[in-house]
């Protein structure tokens, strides 16, 4: 985890000399936004009108102005506020019910810090949107108390709310074109005139805007709405950020980049952000979420977040054309406890000591055609395969 702006810095450096222009890019983009200086910004957008009119093949030509770019960035000092890790958000034994269905949600406790991602996953109509409108004071929960712990000095409803920011999955059409309404969305939260069109523009180029910041919303792809929307949220500097299927409708390639945003905003060393979000892709979740919320029934489970001595299992996923009686016939005698198969893939079940490691070496050994194979002994995906 970076620690300091420094260390961003360094890792932008990094990223862009191995060729990881992008990241590298985002990373140094992140660094001059926490600057919040007029002057760093009008720097950084002269570079990146050079680097968004570059070519693939010929960024890494760049370099010696990207270097530049971040000494000029590293010239502002910046204290470190040791925000990441203060706890930000509390909710203890959260009740939402409805009167008119027998649908209740929780007990749910949650408590969430500075630089926390979360993920929330669950089959549909298992209480993940309600879950996520209660913490994001949207609706009022039924029992059970709801706190928050954010920096604004003023504590007034709308100010506390102003921390915190609700995504739907389906957000609702805006008009004009993305840049005025970044614009007018900055000015309505104070800030106007050349700022204004400066920090516009860095938030444009950080969220992969810069070639659409003339288009409307109906001449923008899913993932560019979805980008559009983080960009306007950061915008309010918010303190959490609530997401509703963020990854919903978006191509594979839309998903990992929002994915790894969203990781970088939330992890930053100088304005750390807390994170909910709810996704059916559970992999992805897993991968970037400090911690998942497995809902069933309105009901958290209670044994989703299992360490290493309390789950000596393995469950293994496969996707095989080895037919089932292959299968039973090679594991039977490797202390395979259970077979299922869910018409797509096959769910193996050991007993305690055997390993993925052990699988694998005997799925090699009898030359198994394998399309597919994941460990998921401490995955959520194991709780939709029963």
């Amino acid at each position: 985890m970076i620690h300091s702006q420094e260390e961003l810095i360094e890792k932008a450096i990094l990223f862009f000399k191995r060729g990881d222009f992008s990241l590298g890019y985002r990373t140094l983009l992140d660094a001059g936004l926490n600057t919040d200086s007029e002057n760093i910004f009008s720097k950084v957008l002269d570079f990146v009108a050079i680097y968004e009119q570059e070519s693939s093949e010929n960024k890494s030509s760049l370099l010696s102005l990207f270097e530049k770019c971040a000494t000029e960035i590293r010239s502002v000092k910046i204290e470190n506020k040791k925000l990441l890790g203060q706890t930000i958000l509390k909710a203890e034994n959260i009740t939402k019910n409805y009167n008119k269905g027998r649908f209740v949600l929780g007990p749910v406790d949650v408590t969430l810090k500075k630089g926390d991602i979360f993920g929330l996953v669950g089959e549909n109509g298992n209480g993940k949107t309600t879950l996520l409108t209660v913490l994001a004071s949207l609706i009022k929960q039924s029992s059970g108390n709801l706190s928050y712990s954010f920096s604004t000095e003023n504590k007034d409803k709308y100010d506390v709310l102003s921390k915190l920011v609700y995504i739907p999955q389906r957000t609702p059409v805006w008009y004009g074109s993305v840049l005025d309404n970044l614009k007018f969305a900055l000015i309505h939260h104070g800030v106007k005139g050349n700022k204004n069109d400066l920090l516009v523009l860095m938030m444009v180029a950080r969220f992969g805007l810069w070639k659409y910041k003339d288009l409307k919303w109906s001449e923008l792809s899913s993932g560019y709405k979805m980008r559009f929307e983080l960009a306007r949220t950061m915008l309010r500097k918010p303190e959490i950020i609530l997401l509703d299927e963020p990854l919903a409708n978006l191509d594979i390639l839309a998903q990992q980049i929002i994915l790894e945003d969203l990781r970088m905003i939330s992890k930053s060393p100088v304005n750390p952000i807390a994170m909910v979000f709810s996704s059916q892709q559970l992999y992805e979740v897993e991968k970037v979420s400090d911690e998942v919320i497995y809902l069933r029934n309105g009901k958290p489970s209670e044994n989703l977040n299992l360490d290493e001595k309390e789950n000596q299992h393995v469950i293994i996923e496969i996707d095989t054309e080895n037919s089932r009686e292959e299968i039973e016939s090679v594991f039977n005698e490797n202390q395979l406890e259970k077979l299922e198969f869910n018409g797509g893939v096959y769910i193996l079940y050991f007993k305690e000591g055997f390993s993925f490691n052990d699988c694998l070496a005997i799925i090699a050994k009898n030359n198994f055609s394998v399309q597919y194979i994941r460990d998921i002994s401490k995955s959520s995906r194991r709780f939709f395969v029963y």
